[in-house]
């Protein structure tokens, strides 16, 4: 099953885009999770499991790297289609 997701990140840091721009890339390196970032919040999409995980592991590395920091996550059952715009 596929799963899409949307991942907003607010560092507790004054230098806040370090930490967003240094999440993304960690996310990019999954060659297996479709990617799509604006400037509010960052899609991903992929099998449910492999977007889980994936989450799972890069949020912890965030929180050990800069600290503290709140993540919003929104969740869809499926696939979407992440070039889309209206």
């Amino acid at each position: 099953m596929k799963l899409t997701a949307e991942i907003s990140m607010y560092p507790f840091n004054e230098n806040y885009l370090d930490p967003i721009q240094w999440f993304i890339g960690r996310v990019d390196s999954y060659d297996n999770i479709q990617r799509v970032t604006n400037a509010m919040a960052t899609q991903v999409c992929g099998e449910y499991g492999d977007v889980m995980s994936m989450l799972a592991v890069e949020m912890q590395a965030a929180h050990q790297k800069w600290g503290k920091a709140v993540f919003v996550c929104k969740f869809i059952g499926g696939e979407l289609n992440l070039a889309h715009s209206e």
